[in-house]
């Protein structure tokens, strides 16, 4: 049994899918549009870091996982 904890995790392996295997082409273009839409994000408000920071969480996750995967590596 795991110990409660006061935060939900962005990502949990044990519970929550492996993104699908994007080609690295288009994670790219996704990852560089993250990028934009968060660069323009109001750092003091909190429901905009929140966001981005989950927006850039998955995109960099499916971002590695592209990488991975052309490399013939499989984690």
């Amino acid at each position: 049994m795991t110990k409660p904890t006061a935060y939900t995790p962005l990502f949990d392996p044990a519970q929550d899918p492996t993104p699908r295997v994007q080609p690295v082409d288009l994670a790219l273009d996704v990852a560089r549009e993250a990028l934009a839409n968060c660069a323009t994000k109001n750092v003091h408000e909190r429901a905009q870091m929140i966001s981005a920071a989950a927006s850039l969480h998955v995109t960099l996750h499916q971002l590695v996982i592209a990488l991975d995967a052309e490399r013939g590596e499989g984690r």
